[in-house]
């Protein structure tokens, strides 16, 4: 029992109030969404712009292009995350693991498109190739299970 009191009076006697805290946190977060938001907007005039100045357009603007709007995604995905953060006052483990998916989908489309380029490559290249699309494509798969038992527990303990 007095172990118990003193965790109460620690929390107690903290330095700044919580609440002042709190609101500190907000405004944080806001400007990192603001500015993740204007990022992605950034993003998204550097690919429109690659997309008319890549030459030759195909297949190497085509790749840089869809690179371009995967990393796009990732950023929206995080301001998403941002703006849960306010709303329900935590971070969401399923979206972090989404992130992580479109992350490692988006590597492994641009090593696959490098290795359909045809271009020439060297065995060694060619095996680090090999073996960074089998582990992008465990990553995946690993995520993909996670995001399935996070959803399984989340859907438990709501019933």
């Amino acid at each position: 029992m007095a172990s118990k009191s003193k965790v109460n009076n620690s929390q107690e006697s903290s330095i700044l109030p919580e609440k002042f805290v709190n609101i500190l946190e907000d405004v944080f977060h806001g400007i990192l969404g603001i500015i993740l938001f204007l990022v992605a907007i950034g993003a998204l005039f550097f690919t429109v712009n690659r997309l008319f100045t890549t030459n030759p357009f195909f297949p190497n603007g085509m790749i840089q292009v869809v690179n371009d709007i995967l990393f796009i995604v990732i950023i929206l995905e995080i301001i998403r995350t941002v703006i849960a953060r306010f709303t329900d006052g935590v971070y969401q483990l399923d979206k972090f693991l989404i992130i992580g998916v479109i992350a490692a989908v988006r590597h492994i489309l641009t090593v696959g498109a490098s290795l359909t380029l045809g271009t020439y490559k060297d065995p060694e290249a060619f095996n680090r190739s090999l073996l960074e699309l089998g582990v992008n494509a465990g990553i995946v798969v690993a995520l993909v299970l996670a995001i399935y038992m996070s959803r399984m527990a989340h859907s438990r303990t709501a019933n």
